[in-house]
């Protein structure tokens, strides 16, 4: 790979992918809805290769991803968010009206798009009929298959044209690709998808679509079912000619109806083309290169000078508009950072980037704080001081500065030489971010001397990026501070509310737990209903606590107390099962130790986690369905020694979103993901340091599991308790 040419590498790395203007016209009016769900927006996006990279480079970017790849692109859109996809959908709208690229304005893309969904469609039904697990997956491979076409095109430009136009099928394609650019479109597109992270299998099926079938056979699952769907969407083989073929590659299938399969996928194609204003191929035409890229006939006019200058000052302005107006709706600085990189990445081809920041208080550039950036930037603090570096050159001057300012080039700073390593680049270009009355920070752009020449037409346009990037953060910060000083406000107000409420409140609840206490000595004794007093006595107790904290300043969590987490279940269950569960019809069944099993957990907060599960559960489940609460004791996990109390139901299901609330949940935004009570049992278990493990799939239901820590023999009774501890068995203290 690292004998392509450049153009090819900057538009790999970029996923430079053109996209239907329909479906970015349909991607902005849905962005903008606020009804629309993201299993929508995925649902579109996954009807153009071109989204689709844009996408998966952008969620698998270090500036965002996390821990494992995103499998899906439901799942990417969630960890982007919708502001940054709509930047995203603003800046390829408006590039694909000024492109300056002239291939662009003779292929005609509709076919290339019509055999993308066809393939995607016939990969996911062949990957359920033969029992491939994950049928999505195998979706998002069929449609990028043939990606490569549409970045050698965008990359290339004329010199592709010709070999497009000298193809007279894929295979032919292919070939001539090997032999005048020494790579092919199944190798560029594989390069794209390892650049994701993303399993072997799914760069394999974009590879390997043009080997022959005696080789196919030997490959995995998923690069099978890819040459399969590719060879049934070309037509150059009848499916019952693939017939045999598919059952030695895939297994015992039963004889796949692969006629069937295609005709319903055809449909479906032409019911997605319609949807976005794409004309499907005529079938009968016979055209063996019906899923090629379309040179159109006809000359290209070529405008004048003047025209030219008109065009692109026009252009730029437009371009710019459209994206001020997004940067301006962020409300954080990392959103508008992101934003930046990908807007840069789109407009501008600039893929290796880093931004640095300038101090309010003593004008220093630092990058610490941001995220996805080398450990250079947040190491380094810059004082602007003229020939110290490029950085602080451009911030001082708020121009643009880079290496091949001067031929020959002076000696570059080590400052200079450290970033252009970090960035893994040959020079550099510094942007800097210049606000309404000064220079607020400096985008550093890893560039090579070719991408500066090229990029060089393109500086005034380049320059007003920087400046609407310095506003947009100066509106950030000033919003910032209007937020602060606000909350501030209301913090005070709210303060005085509450010190009110806890004084109104403290008296009918301490009037309540006396009357307990008196019809408590007026009964009998040995009856049941002196537990259930009990019990209720305690959670007047924990109310009152809740209420006192009103008005107090959160702190630390007290010391672990210990706890029988049977004895607070069976006591919970008193109280809540017949008002949670018997009453909808949700059966309840528990599973627990005769014996006390003692952990060591804050008592109120184990409750407020119990007691929110057990409320989560009854608002998911209907009648009929049943809970399951089981404790385990003796677990032993990375050296230490555990109680597992588990929530299983048969119910519907819960939501990415859902769990990612419970598993990790975000300080201080607890309003703004459904289930608020799951973000609280999050918080509370990170704040516990209780390991929590969460299954679901939709209408098969949900498994919670919390690791509580376990108390060693004998240790709880130096321990100190909150409630006198009672045996299971006899009820005697």
């Amino acid at each position: 790979m690292y004998s392509l040419p450049e153009p090819i590498r900057q538009a790999m790395e970029s996923g430079r992918v053109p996209s239907p203007p329909q479906v970015l016209l349909r991607l902005l009016q849905m962005v903008d809805d606020d009804g629309t769900t993201m299993s929508e927006l995925a649902r579109l996006v996954e009807q153009d290769p071109g989204l689709c990279t844009r996408v998966l480079t952008a969620a698998n970017s270090p500036a965002i991803r996390r821990g494992n790849p995103m499998r899906s692109i439901e799942s990417c859109l969630i960890a982007l968010g919708t502001r940054l996809v709509r930047s995203i959908a603003t800046c390829l709208s408006v590039q694909s009206l000024f492109d300056e690229r002239a291939a662009a304005r003779i292929v005609d893309l509709s076919a290339f798009w019509t055999h993308s969904l066809l393939t995607a469609e016939l990969s996911r039904s062949l990957a359920a009929a033969s029992g491939y697990p994950r049928p999505d997956e195998a979706y998002l491979a069929g449609l990028l298959h043939d990606v490569g076409e549409l970045i050698l095109l965008s990359a290339l430009g004329d010199p592709y044209v010709q070999i497009l136009a000298a193809a007279g099928s894929e295979t032919a394609l292919s070939e001539l690709e090997s032999e005048q650019l020494g790579v092919h479109h199944g190798e560029i597109g594989t390069w794209l998808v390892d650049q994701w992270q993303l399993d072997s299998a799914f760069a394999d099926g974009i590879l390997f679509h043009h080997l022959p079938a005696d080789q196919i056979v030997t490959a995995a699952q998923l690069p099978q079912v890819v040459w399969l769907a590719h060879a049934l969407s070309g037509g150059d083989e009848a499916p019952d000619v693939l017939t045999d073929l598919a059952d030695q590659m895939l297994g015992d299938t039963d004889r796949l109806p692969l006629r069937v399969l295609r005709e319903q996928a055809e449909q479906r194609m032409c019911v997605i083309a319609d949807a976005i204003g794409i004309a499907p191929p005529d079938p009968a035409t016979g055209d063996r290169a019906a899923g090629l890229p379309r040179v159109l006939a006809g000359r290209r006019h070529h405008p004048g000078e003047a025209q030219t200058r008109i065009a692109t000052l026009i252009g730029n302005q437009a371009l710019m508009q459209p994206l001020q107006q997004d940067l301006f709706a962020l409300t954080t600085d990392a959103e508008v950072l992101l934003a930046l990189r990908e807007s840069a990445r789109i407009l501008f081809d600039l893929n290796r980037l880093a931004f640095l920041l300038c101090d309010p208080v003593d004008g220093r550039l630092t990058g610490k704080e941001i995220a996805g950036q080398a450990a250079i930037f947040a190491q380094i603090s810059i004082v602007p001081e003229a020939r110290r570096s490029l950085v602080a050159t451009a911030a001082l001057g708020g121009q643009i500065c880079s290496t091949y300012d001067q031929q020959p080039a002076p000696a570059p700073s080590l400052l200079d030489m450290q970033f252009a390593r970090a960035l893994s680049s040959s020079g550099l270009l510094c942007l800097p971010m210049v606000g309404k009355t000064r220079t607020v920070g400096v985008i550093i752009a890893g560039l090579s001397a070719g991408q500066h020449a090229r990029l060089s037409r393109r500086l005034p346009c380049l320059a007003n990026f920087g400046r609407i990037a310095g506003i947009s953060i100066n509106n950030w910060r000033t919003a910032r501070d209007v937020r602060q000083q606000a909350e501030e406000e209301a913090s005070v107000r709210f303060t005085r509310k509450a010190r009110r409420v806890v004084h109104e409140a403290g008296n009918p609840l301490t009037i309540i737990k006396g009357y307990l206490k008196i019809l408590d000595g007026k009964l009998p004794e040995g009856i049941e209903v002196h537990q259930e007093l009990s019990v209720l006595s305690e959670e007047i107790d924990r109310v009152a606590a809740i209420v006192r904290r009103l008005s107090e300043v959160p702190g630390a969590l007290p010391d672990h107390q210990v706890v029988d987490i049977c004895d607070l279940l069976r006591d919970l269950l008193l109280l809540y099962r017949d008002t949670l569960f018997e009453s909808r019809g949700i059966a309840v069944e528990t599973l627990l130790p005769t014996h006390p099993v003692w952990v060591a957990c804050d008592r109120d907060s184990i409750k407020q986690i119990v007691v929110n599960l057990c409320k989560n559960a009854s608002e998911a489940l209907s009648r009929g369905q049943r809970l399951k609460l089981s404790v385990t004791d003796d677990i032993r996990s990375q050296g230490r020694q555990y109680t597992e109390l588990r929530f299983e139901d048969n119910g519907p299901g819960m939501s990415e979103l859902a769990m990612r609330a419970l598993q990790r949940p975000r300080d201080g935004r607890l309003g703004e993901v459904r289930g608020l009570g799951l973000s609280i049992v999050g918080t509370l278990a990170s704040r516990l340091q209780i390991p929590v493990t969460c299954r679901s799939q939709a209408g098969s239901g949900t498994m919670i599991a919390l690791l509580l820590p376990t108390l060693q023999p004998g240790e709880h009774e130096t321990r100190h308790t909150r409630k006198t501890i009672s045996s299971p068995d006899t009820g005697q203290e």
